[in-house]
């Protein structure tokens, strides 16, 4: 633990300047200030209120103004945060960088000197190699931590592991399991916050896979609208698509088991925003009728498989899993899409995801050029 420190600061006057990247002090003349403070960014206000436990200590009282407020738009949290238009340019964005760094080309360095932290409450392979590595190759360099490095709001509150990061890095990636952890360390971040995941939503995934659908079924939106249909819990996957489809025009079908569905105020929102078809229904077979992407995700994510075990042997009795005869139900044209890891037997079978119309690698691979152009858009790049 740090002492506390007070008296007198000497401070250049000419020239003085703070930022998120850099610090240049310059001139000649001292000014003594007494009982100099440094404190957080100011708080701003989140959109949408989602009821979900903070692992914080303590509730978190308002965050005292500091230097300039970071513009709200820099985070990356809820993707009906923005509008179609910038999420499609976004994803043009992507598209653009994946081709660059396929041609081999390594001079597009617009991170370069640039540093992310990446929180991981909650491990996952592809979350921190995807990130890890797209901020590599465009110049940067990202540092984890992990679940024992931090234990944010056991060892130290969300609230201070936010100021602190932001006094060493440009932005902030967090994998975490309390939704109101991720907006907390937005609220008190003073550079962009990128979600990587929360047990709520996980908006970089939707748009990775938004992205491989444009590049397999060649539209996100069109005259005729693509249909996609996840078979199986209603989870944070599912309240991605909701958002994603309050935003972007498709037709979208969650079949799930009674008492699965997904968070009604959600379906009630992509609902209102009267933009896509929603539907949400409890026959897996009707529902994969006519589809482009056939969906599905384990049953049970990381920590919580001991909840679900006994569930997961009763789905696959009860035509809960994706298999040939599902596939063959959807149509010949249907790909089949899952964020992985795949519980293979269980939610899906081997086959299916082998078969020529699955594109769950290919999907996986575009976490990565996703995320860049995200990034990208948090930075201001």
């Amino acid at each position: 633990m740090a002492a506390a420190v007070s008296g007198h600061c000497v401070l250049p006057t000419n020239k003085l300047s703070l930022s998120s990247s850099s610090s240049s002090f310059s001139g000649n003349v001292l000014v003594r200030l007494p009982q100099l403070s440094l404190f957080s960014p100011p708080s701003r206000a989140i959109g949408g209120k989602i009821s979900c436990q903070s692992s914080s200590v303590t509730s978190s009282p308002p965050a005292p103004a500091f230097g300039k407020e970071k513009p709200q738009w820099n985070d990356f949290l809820h993707i009906d945060d923005f509008d179609k238009a910038t999420i499609m340019k976004m994803l043009d964005r992507a598209a653009e960088v994946k081709a660059l760094l396929k041609s081999g080309e390594r001079v597009y360095l617009p991170f370069k000197g640039k540093t992310m932290a990446m929180i991981f409450a909650k491990p996952s392979m592809r979350t921190r190699v995807s990130f890890e590595t797209g901020f590599f190759l465009l110049g940067g360099h990202a540092i984890y931590l992990g679940p024992d490095d931090i234990q944010m709001g056991k060892r130290e509150e969300t609230r201070d592991v936010a100021r602190v990061l932001s006094r060493y890095n440009d932005v902030i990636m967090a994998r975490v399991f309390a939704h109101q952890d991720i907006l907390d360390l937005a609220k008190y971040s003073s550079v962009p916050v990128i979600n990587g995941l929360t047990d709520y939503n996980h908006p970089c995934q939707i748009m990775a896979d938004a992205l491989t659908m444009i590049e397999h079924v060649g539209q996100l939106e069109g005259t005729k609208k693509l249909q996609v249909v996840y078979v199986g819990d209603g989870n944070n996957i599912v309240h991605s698509w909701l958002l994603l489809a309050s935003v972007v025009p498709f037709h979208f079908v969650c079949a799930c088991p009674k008492g699965f569905e997904p968070d009604q105020k959600t379906v009630e929102k992509a609902r209102r925003a009267g933009i896509s078809k929603i539907e949400i229904t409890n026959d897996p077979k009707e529902a994969v009728r006519g589809a482009d992407v056939v969906y599905s995700d384990v049953w049970a994510s990381m920590g919580q498989k001991e909840l679900h075990f006994e569930l997961n042997l009763s789905l696959i009795d009860s035509n809960w899993q994706v298999d040939e005869q599902l596939m063959k139900l959807a149509g010949p044209r249907a790909y089949f899409m899952h964020c992985l890891p795949a519980e293979r037997g269980v939610e899906v079978t081997d086959a299916v995801i082998e078969a020529p119309n699955s594109i769950v690698f290919a999907q996986a691979e575009n976490r990565m050029h996703a995320q860049n152009a995200i990034m990208l858009h948090a930075l201001g790049l």
